[in-house]
């Protein structure tokens, strides 16, 4: 049953992300994405408590900023020297 909640929640995020939405609205459902997907990798590495959170947080950031660069259709990328530049994406 702890399994198929992830899922189930992974599956709604995907059903609801073909819609047309708003630049908000994508950052929010990148982020729960996010969030599900970094919380279901830690379960199934068997995570503790404190690892379980940080994959959450992680997942949802990383989610977020991929709704976004999903929107614009530009990528950052590193030179190597420390810094960034943004170019359209692949």
């Amino acid at each position: 049953m702890t399994k198929l909640i992830p899922a189930t929640i992974l599956a709604a995020v995907l059903a609801v992300a073909g819609c047309q939405m708003t630049q908000q609205e994508r950052s929010i459902v990148g982020g729960v994405a996010g969030a599900a997907g970094g919380l279901a990798v830690a379960n199934l590495f068997g995570a503790n408590t404190n690892w379980k959170i940080i994959g959450t947080v992680a997942g949802a950031a990383a989610g977020t900023l991929l709704a976004q660069n999903t929107q614009t259709g530009r990528c950052a990328y590193a030179r190597g020297d420390g810094t960034y530049y943004e170019a359209p994406c692949p």
